[in-house]
C-alpha cells in the first residue's frame, strides 16, 4: 500500500469539532459564533478553544464587532484555509481509496 500516507493529514484540521468548521465554513463563506455553536452542538468555550487553533494556524479570520451594543463574531475561512481543507480532503480521499 504505498498510496498509504498518514503523515499528510492535517492535524489542526482532523478533530471533529475542527473539521466540522472547516466543512461548515467551505459552504457558508462566514458564519457568526451562535450559528457555528448551534450547528455544530458545542459550548461557547468549546468552540472558542478550537477557533482559536485554526486561527492560530491561519486557516480562518475572526471578525469581533458590535451590533446594538451587542457582541456580532463572525467567522470566515481564509484563502490559506480553503487550500488546507482542499488538500486535507484529498488526503483522506487518497487513504479510503488506498485501503
Amino acid at each position: 500500500m504505498d498510496d498509504f500516507e498518514i503523515d499528510h493529514i492535517d492535524e489542526v484540521i482532523h478533530g471533529r469539532v475542527r473539521l466540522g468548521i472547516m466543512a461548515f465554513l467551505s459552504g457558508a463563506e462566514v458564519s457568526d459564533f451562535n450559528a457555528l455553536k448551534a450547528k455544530l452542538a458545542v459550548t461557547d468555550g468549546n468552540l472558542s478553544v478550537h477557533l482559536r487553533k485554526l486561527e492560530d494556524a491561519g486557516y480562518v479570520a475572526i471578525e469581533k464587532t458590535f451590533v446594538s451594543r451587542k457582541p456580532l463574531t463572525r467567522v470566515s475561512l481564509t484563502d490559506c484555509g480553503r487550500t488546507a481543507f482542499g488538500l486535507y480532503l484529498d488526503a483522506i480521499g487518497r487513504l479510503v481509496e488506498g485501503r
